[in-house]
C-alpha cells in the first residue's frame, strides 16, 4: 500500500486560524510556577482528586499563590454548563455530583494549614439548585475540620434564584462573592448565557437574606468597555451594597477566546481604585494581575468580624 504524505501546516500559518493572543506589556509578565511549596500543593490536589480555578482558568498568579501555600478550590467538577468566551474552564456535560468532595476539600484545607479559604465552582445549570447544596456542605465541613478558618465563596448566579442563594447564605460564609465580570453592553458577547440582572439580583439578595453579610464582586477590563461603563458598573455594585471590589486585566487564555482590546496601564488601575473608595467600597483591589482571590485573606481579616460572630457554633 502506498504511503500517504501529509503536509503539516504550522498553526500560526494555517489559513483562517484565530490570531495569537496579543503580546503582554512588561507589567503583566510573571514567573513560571516552581518551588517546594508549589509542588506540595500540586501533589495534594492530585491526591485528593480536587480542582482549583488556579489551574482550570489559567490564573497568572498560580505560581505566587501556590508558592505561598494557598489555592482557590473549584467544586462541582471541572466541566461547566456555560460557555463564557473569556474563560478557559471546559464546557460540556458535567459528571454526577461528588458528594464526598466537601470532605476532601476540608481535608486539603487542614493539610495546607489555611486560615482563610476561597471556594468557587463551575456553573451547574442542570441541577435544580445550581449546586448550592454542595457549597453549603463545603462551608460546614471546613468549619468542622478547621475551626476558626474563614470561608469565602465565589458562586454562580443561580439564574437569579433566591431559593438557591438562600441555601448558601444560611451556611454563613464569611464573604459572599459573585463576579459581574463585565459591563451590561458586553454581557451577551462575553458571557452569552449570563444576564446582568441575574448578577445584580444575586448580590442584592445576599444582603436581603443576611444584611450583615460581607459581599464582593469583580470586573475584568480590556474587553472593549469604556471608562464610563466601568464606573457605572461600580456605581451599580455599590447601589446593591457590595463591600469589596476587585478589578483586573482580562488576559486571553487561548487564540480561541475573545481578544484583548486594551491593556490598561497600572496608573489607570490606581485611578479606578481611587474612584472605588470614593464611591464607598470598604475594600478595593485594582491592578493588572488582580483576580477574585487576590489578598482575600487580608480582606477577611479586616471585614469579616461580624460574619464570624454570627457564624453558627459547631
Amino acid at each position: 500500500m502506498a504511503s500517504v504524505i501529509r503536509e503539516t501546516i504550522p498553526l500560526e500559518a494555517a489559513p483562517n486560524s484565530p490570531p495569537r493572543p496579543a503580546r503582554r506589556p512588561e507589567w503583566l509578565k510573571v514567573q513560571a510556577p516552581h518551588g517546594e511549596t508549589y509542588e506540595f500543593v500540586l501533589r495534594l490536589m492530585r491526591s485528593k482528586r480536587l480542582h482549583t480555578v488556579c489551574e482550570e482558568a489559567h490564573c497568572p498568579n498560580i505560581g505566587e499563590c501556590w508558592g505561598r501555600g494557598t489555592a482557590t478550590f473549584m467544586i462541582l467538577g471541572d466541566v461547566c454548563t456555560r460557555s463564557c468566551r473569556f474563560c478557559a474552564v471546559k464546557t460540556g456535560r458535567p459528571l454526577e455530583v461528588d458528594w464526598d468532595e466537601p470532605n476532601r476539600v476540608a481535608e486539603a484545607v487542614r493539610a495546607m494549614g489555611l486560615s482563610h479559604v476561597v471556594i468557587t465552582s463551575v456553573n451547574r445549570d442542570e441541577l435544580p439548585d445550581g449546586g448550592a447544596t454542595l457549597f453549603a456542605m463545603t462551608i460546614r465541613r471546613i468549619r468542622e475540620l478547621v475551626p476558626g478558618c474563614t470561608v469565602e465563596v465565589l458562586t454562580p448566579d443561580f439564574k437569579g434564584s433566591i431559593e438557591a442563594l438562600r441555601i448558601v447564605i444560611e451556611a454563613r460564609p464569611d464573604i459572599f462573592n459573585h463576579n459581574v465580570e463585565t459591563v451590561p453592553r458586553l454581557f451577551k458577547k462575553v458571557q452569552p448565557q449570563d444576564r446582568y440582572e441575574w448578577a445584580m439580583a444575586t448580590l442584592s439578595n445576599a444582603k436581603k437574606l443576611w444584611p450583615e453579610c460581607v459581599t464582593k464582586s469583580g470586573i475584568m477590563v480590556g474587553l472593549g468597555e469604556t471608562w464610563e461603563e466601568i464606573v457605572e458598573v461600580m456605581k451599580d455594585l455599590r447601589a446593591v451594597g457590595v463591600d469589596i471590589l476587585t478589578i483586573g486585566q482580562y488576559l486571553q487564555p487561548s487564540r480561541y477566546h475573545l481578544p484583548v482590546e486594551k491593556f490598561y496601564h497600572p496608573e489607570e488601575f490606581k485611578e479606578l481604585k481611587r474612584i472605588g473608595y470614593e464611591l464607598g467600597f470598604r475594600w478595593v483591589e485594582s491592578g493588572p494581575l488582580v483576580r477574585s482571590s487576590y489578598r482575600a485573606e487580608a480582606q477577611a481579616r479586616a471585614l469579616s468580624r461580624v460574619s464570624q460572630s454570627l457564624s453558627p457554633s459547631l
